[in-house]
């Protein structure tokens, strides 16, 4: 719990005892918690080595030691559950260990440069379903004896919404094919890059997209409001967006001086 988007902060720990790592602590936010047969894990092998002290484990569900708490009540995304994972005294094979000791934050960050475009995908399939559920009303809904798609500041956030939307899949689509052609690459800042703007994209078009329907928008039997719902997780999880940001501008700046020096 204590760990967040300062992953190092983590109090969970993993012991080497034998040919087994003994797993202590809690994890809050599992997504597809207790659904999920196989769980990826991060655990401090070495506290005093801080982020060059965390490795990553495979733990598979049924394990000894290994159970569930809360079931988190979510705002959005509620068909995927959410879980506290729970070890005390949970014994996996050391050769569940990824990779080698301490170096759990390169396995972590690594699956972000592939993990992010996944984000943003969903991201930009919400802001798509969002515009064309909003855009169908307004064709239908009548106001002042013409339908609401008649008005031109109706219009004009369509115009936005599509505009937006057609970015935000130039980019994603550009960066996926970047990695599928370069697999060895680390795409931290591109995929940084989509994940943030794909995500930004899909909450500022669900927000539009209530607005256009007005009172039927924020109802809960028509679906633009959960399309809102839905859209808020993706500028958080796999790293918020403060943190895309932050990766973004290390990366420019890196580049900048190595082309300078």
């Amino acid at each position: 719990p204590e760990a967040g988007s300062d992953a190092t902060a983590t109090q969970a720990t993993a012991r080497l005892e034998g040919d087994h790592y003994v797993l202590n602590g809690t994890k809050v936010f599992a997504t597809n918690g207790e659904a999920a047969e196989i769980y990826t894990t991060f655990f401090s092998t070495n506290p005093k080595r801080g982020a060059r002290g965390i490795s990553a484990f495979i733990v598979e569900k049924g394990t000894p030691g290994f159970t569930f708490g809360k079931k988190e009540k979510k705002m959005g995304i509620r068909a995927s559950p959410t879980y506290t994972l729970m070890f005390d005294n949970c014994k996996v094979p050391q050769e569940n260990l990824l990779g080698r000791e301490g170096g759990g934050l390169l396995v972590a960050q690594s699956t972000f440069d592939v993990s992010r475009p996944g984000v943003a995908a969903q991201a930009l399939g919400i802001a798509q379903g969002a515009m064309e559920e909003s855009l169908a009303y307004a064709r239908v809904r009548r106001q002042f004896g013409q339908p609401v798609s008649s008005f031109q500041a109706i219009q004009h956030k369509f115009a936005e919404m599509g505009t937006r939307i057609e970015a935000a899949r130039a980019l994603l689509y550009t960066v996926a094919r970047r990695i599928d052609a370069d697999k060895d690459r680390r795409w931290t800042k591109e995929s940084a890059m989509c994940k943030l703007f794909c995500s930004d994209t899909a909450m500022w078009v669900t927000v539009e997209a209530v607005q256009a329907c007005g009172g039927i928008g924020y109802m809960r039997d028509f679906p633009v409001e959960k399309f809102m719902r839905d859209a808020k997780i993706t500028q958080i999880y796999e790293g918020t967006n403060e943190i895309q940001r932050n990766e973004i501008a290390y990366h420019m700046i890196k580049e900048a001086a190595s082309k300078k020096s």
